[in-house]
């Protein structure tokens, strides 16, 4: 086929065109952003190269020496970011550059948040980046080969950003990639080599691999000072590639050599984030097993941060050599904002993802770098507590899944925790374990807590009051991780955590005997009213007994301790799961006046729609649904008539 032939002009997809308006209309305040995310683009293609090339030495085709290479002519307004990296193929830069087809691009659209300088930061969090060579140019070309490829397999795409892009085949001598930017009018200030230097130096400095720009040397900068000047001709200056960054391996260099301003670059690079990190460790290990990690814990969360499923932000290295990224074998789920990279020098240069699931090296790695994780959490709690505040409020609830997860760390990890609590009058979590048990009353044996749907489902849960009535702590749980995480964490510091909706209540020592006689005295009186109520309710309830736990509401619904609750099954469900239906207890109070009432009623249908009402409240107050809300509202309209005839 000629290369006429395959030229061919494409639509960009609909959210591309809308990423393409954003950069050419609104993200105007950090235009020097495309420098960066270009630099990227190209560095990750030299990566990927030179992992390739592992297996493969020919895809180097005899150049080695792996380059990104910055250029610009004033005269013609252009810029031209060039790689010798692995290159794409033609189907490669339809899915990478035309279409977008990714979530990312949703999700940046998603995020827009009208702050200018924000959104342009933002930009290579979602893989996007190419985009925002838009943002200084009206015409951008790419042209590119696949290493390994034959010189007439290259490609040469370009767009206006207007919506559409021409895609051609062309013949290219050498691998990887060249974009050129053609600049807009009044964008000339990026077509200098001041500029253009500060740029890199500010955002690619720490790319490991290197920069190269064109600068003008002196041809005699060889000769002595006195054959120099004994020549009346002008200085002959020649062009030459000279590196721009600093192009090492920050974490390979000793720490007491690194800056902390370096530190927060090379982070704001290798995350592409736009904020600082909120702490760091850098740390060597040598002897039985030699790595080198640097891990940093971002300020503010990732945009898929709760997506599960999403990659992580630890790259792997192998010598220097970049392996992997987003390994979700270096660090566990509910670390997954740890970002930062980790070198070994003991693994070999070709391991895969199959055999990092079984490598004791890596394991080993893993763990170590978990617990270097726990320990800056650690120090921001003792040191930094305002500091750690935030922390939680952006990461908490991914926090909350290392208990189930990380059985070895979970009693460190509960330290961590944070919750919510019927001692403060705000929905803050911010109370920890120590708190709690620091506050218990005398003779309180366990840790009271009751999860709900939300924090004010929970604090105004029936189940709360006689635990409000004895000023007994309960803790407030009402993230949606909280269901799991009380299944899998049920003791701390040897106190056993106690749901105040399951099971037999049992305050210890706290437990006011008279009550527990009374309530034995009440179970006798009201004897045949609970009898009566349960044929009515049938299996919608396991049991209904008197109630300790109630001092102002009618009812309530206790589950067992091996049941699902509601919040639960609702999960379940929504996963495309199973979920048995619970069977819970229905408890009465007998010092309320609707209960009392229920002794003199002789009218069976009277008796059944208050059986049904007390219990369908009950539901309703824990956070279940209920599956015929018309016949509760109509049996509700109905005993409201006829309390007011």
């Amino acid at each position: 086929m000629s290369v006429e032939a395959c030229k061919k002009t494409m639509e960009f997809q609909t959210e591309a065109r809308q990423i393409l308006h954003l950069m050419t209309h609104s993200l105007y305040s950090n235009k020097e952003i495309f420098v960066r995310e270009l630099i990227s683009n190209a560095s990750d293609a030299c990566d990927k190269l030179r992992f390739q090339a592992l297996e493969d030495d020919a895809l180097y085709e005899g150049d080695g020496e792996l380059k990104i290479t910055v250029e610009f002519d004033e005269a013609a307004k252009t810029v031209t970011i060039s790689d010798n990296g692995i290159g794409m193929l033609r189907e490669e830069v339809i899915d990478n550059i035309g279409t977008i087809a990714s979530s990312g691009t949703r999700k940046f659209l998603d995020s827009m948040t009208g702050d200018q300088a924000k959104d342009s930061q933002m930009i290579g969090q979602f893989g996007v980046g190419f985009y925002s060579a838009f943002i200084v140019a009206d015409k951008v070309t790419l042209e590119t080969r696949k290493a390994g490829m034959s010189t007439d397999e290259a490609v040469h795409w370009e767009s206006d950003g207007e919506g559409s892009f021409s895609l051609e085949s062309i013949e290219r001598a050498s691998r990887g990639t060249t974009v050129t930017l053609h600049l807009k009018d009044g964008e000339e200030e990026f077509a200098s080599e001041f500029r253009l230097k500060n740029i890199i130096k500010q955002y690619s400095d720490h790319i490991s691999i290197p920069v190269m720009m064109y600068e003008e040397v002196k041809e005699d900068e060889g000769k002595d000072e006195k054959e120099a000047e004994g020549e009346d001709s002008p200085v002959k200056t020649s062009r030459k590639l000279g590196r721009v960054n600093s192009a090492s391996a920050l974490w390979a260099r000793d720490k007491s050599d690194i800056s902390e301003e370096e530190y927060k670059e090379f982070y704001k690079h290798s995350s592409l984030d736009f904020a600082d990190p909120l702490i760091w460790i850098h740390s060597k290990v040598e002897g039985n097993q030699s790595y080198t990690s640097l891990l940093y814990i971002p300020e503010k969360p990732p945009f898929d941060l709760f997506d599960r499923d999403h990659k992580r932000g630890v790259k792997l290295y192998v010598k220097r050599i970049f392996i992997m990224d987003d390994s979700e074998h270096l660090m566990p789920n509910y670390l997954r904002f740890v970002k930062g990279v980790i070198d070994s020098d003991d693994l070999p240069l070709n391991i895969s993802r199959e055999i990092l699931q079984k490598n004791k090296v890596i394991d080993r790695i893993r763990g170590a770098s978990v617990k270097k994780v726990l320990t800056m959490l650690e120090s921001l709690v003792k040191d930094k507590p305002e500091e750690y505040a935030d922390f939680w409020k952006n990461f908490g609830q991914v926090l909350k899944e290392g208990p189930i997860e990380d059985t070895a760390n979970r009693e460190r990890i509960a330290k961590l925790l944070r919750f919510a609590g019927t001692c403060n009058d705000n929905n803050e979590q911010n109370i920890s374990f120590d708190d709690y048990i620091s506050r218990m009353q005398e003779g309180q044996d366990k840790i009271y807590f009751i999860v709900a749907d939300s924090y004010l489902a929970a604090k105004n849960s029936p189940h709360l009051e006689i635990f409000k009535q004895k000023k007994i702590e309960v803790l407030l749980l009402s993230d949606r991780v909280d269901e799991w995480l009380v299944s899998h964490l049920t003791e701390v510091e040897g106190k056993k955590l106690q749901s105040v909706a399951r099971g037999d209540l049992d305050l210890g020592d706290v437990d006011d005997k008279e009550k527990i006689a009374e309530k034995e005295k009440f179970e006798k009186d009201y004897a045949s009213v609970i009898e009566h109520a349960k044929k009515i309710l049938g299996d919608d309830v396991k049991d209904i007994r008197m109630s300790q736990r109630l001092t102002d509401s009618p009812s309530c619904l206790v589950l067992n301790e091996d049941e699902m609750s509601a919040q639960m099954q609702q999960i379940m469900q929504a996963a495309g799961q199973y979920a048995p239906k619970a069977q819970p207890v229905l408890e009465f109070n007998p010092d309320h006046e609707l209960i009392q009432q229920l002794k003199d009623i002789t009218d069976d249908d009277l008796f059944e729609d208050w059986a049904h009402l007390l219990f369908e409240q009950a539901r309703i107050a824990a956070g279940d649904a209920l599956e015929d809300a018309a016949s509760f509202v109509k049996r509700v309209n109905k005993l409201l008539a006829n309390k007011n005839g």
